[in-house]
């Protein structure tokens, strides 16, 4: 038997753990401003469970459905979303320059504005499309600080800080609240701060590979006690992430992760041509392609993994929905696909009552149609065009958009992430969009006066290779 705390020393010491990481955080002054809490607060709440979700589990909050939604979330999501572009006004952030530097992204949020006047639940559509505006609008929030980079990574530890040790205390000492019913194995499953296993599995994927590419640049900052207290932070962090992968048991996320992992790895060694990526690339997908015709791999992983069982659910799924889709071209509407009749027959033909293809290309296929398949596949090779250029001008953010591109593109074979509130789709934003330089001058770094600790810490920031 491992060491056991009563469950409320548990709870104080988590949070206490938490208020000193943002306290060491904040002391170490990086280069951002308080308007970072609002992105944070979005992905702290999209990265768990919802308001509503919370309060129901006190007791105090019911009611909502699907087709409604819950007047509770609405209100939390709409006042970030409307504090958001309060932000942006304030910084005269130009339309025109996020457009231009965002030309298919912009095409691709248009294409699901007009989706939304041929879907059968019109005004459920739209308020889903206000939703998910949540997402540019946040990242821009980001790339508008006086360090876009250093905001998005204040953004990711700070996140960290609470989504890692809350699902380990959950888990650990509240079952009740960190498990939960799962649906492919009919036992329980570990979900920590998340609804689900595969929620979790998504956090850890995410973080996971944050903390790998953050440890890779703090490796190269001088011999110092603010670079050592930095990688106890981080190796810390990267095994309370790989405790919590293996509870979850998310073959798919575990995957995904070890291809970003590999590839951010493979980027930075000197035989690597950064020009040459392209055709690196190409190879890879023709490699795969043929490995998967000649020797099945696909299958032969997921046999590996202990996941057959769960993926010729996925494949009956998937052929259920493909013959329920009857607007091949443009889809059934923006978001729609799950409302009304066609949610009524997958649940009556399965227990498990499903609500997403678990394929994210496919969940765009029912809602966008071929139209929207396509174009999420040229803002896919936008965003690769993106992180292939930073290689040359801006490496290590470079790979940080490359090696998570990956993970996300592998992800969504088995999970549909391409859509509403999901994390892995904001952090896609995160590495899609580019903005112009801030219009503003940066803050103020660390004073003499400060903290010793907290100006070497500024130091480590100041010679990282971004």
């Amino acid at each position: 038997m491992g060491f056991h705390l009563p469950s409320t020393v548990a709870l104080v010491l988590t949070v206490a753990f938490i208020i000193f990481l943002f306290r060491r955080d904040i002391r170490a002054r990086p280069n951002v401003t308080g308007a970072v809490w609002i992105p944070l607060l979005w992905f702290v709440i999209i990265g768990s469970r919802s308001p509503t979700h919370w309060l129901a589990l006190g007791g105090y909050m019911q009611g909502g459905s699907v087709e409604e939604g819950n007047p509770l979330d609405a209100f939390v999501y709409a006042t970030l979303i409307a504090a958001g572009t309060y932000v942006l006004i304030k910084r005269q952030v130009q339309l025109s320059e996020v457009i231009r530097n965002n030309q298919w992204l912009t095409i691709f949020f248009i294409y699901c504005f007009l989706a939304i006047f041929w879907s059968d639940f019109p005004f459920i559509a739209f308020k889903r499309w206000i939703k998910i505006l949540g997402h540019p609008i946040m990242v821009l929030v980001l790339l508008t600080e006086p360090d876009p980079q250093e905001a998005i990574v204040t953004l990711m530890k700070r996140s960290a800080y609470v989504l890692i040790p809350m699902s380990i205390l959950l888990i650990k000492y509240y079952p009740e609240l960190g498990r939960a019913f799962d649906p492919w194995t009919g036992g329980g499953s570990n979900c920590g701060i998340n609804a689900t296993k595969n929620e979790l599995g998504w956090m850890c994927m995410i973080l996971g590979f944050f903390f790998f590419w953050h440890l890779l640049q703090v490796l190269k900052t001088k011999r110092s006690t603010a670079r050592r207290n930095e990688l106890l932070l981080v190796a810390g962090f990267i095994c309370m992430i790989w405790w919590l992968m293996a509870k979850a048991r998310s073959a798919t996320s575990l995957m995904a992760l070890l291809l970003g992992i590999s590839i951010v790895t493979l980027l930075g060694q000197r035989f690597v041509n950064k020009r040459l990526i392209g055709l690196y690339v190409t190879l890879a997908i023709i490699g795969l392609v043929i490995l998967q015709l000649t020797f099945g791999i696909f299958g032969h992983l997921v046999d590996l993994t202990g996941h057959n069982t769960t993926m010729v659910g996925r494949a009956e799924l998937w052929r259920e929905l493909l013959a329920l889709q009857n607007s091949p071209i443009f889809g059934v509407g923006f978001e729609s696909f799950w409302l009304g009749d066609r949610l009524k027959t997958i649940w009556g033909m399965h227990w498990w009552q499903p609500n997403e293809a678990h394929n994210g290309y496919l969940e765009i296929y029912l809602n966008l149609g071929v139209i929207g398949l396509v174009l999420l596949s040229a803002l896919i090779i936008a965003t690769y065009r993106k992180a292939s250029l930073d290689l040359l001008t801006n490496f290590q953010f470079g790979r940080f958009r490359l090696g998570f591109l990956a993970v996300i593109v592998a992800a969504n074979w088995t999970e549909a992430s391409f859509k509403g509130l999901s994390p892995i789709w904001f952090v896609f934003y995160i590495i899609a969009m580019d903005y112009s330089e801030p219009l503003f001058a940066s803050v103020e770094g660390p004073s003499q006066s400060d903290a010793p600790e907290a100006v070497e810490l500024a130091s480590v920031k100041d010679t990282r290779l971004y």
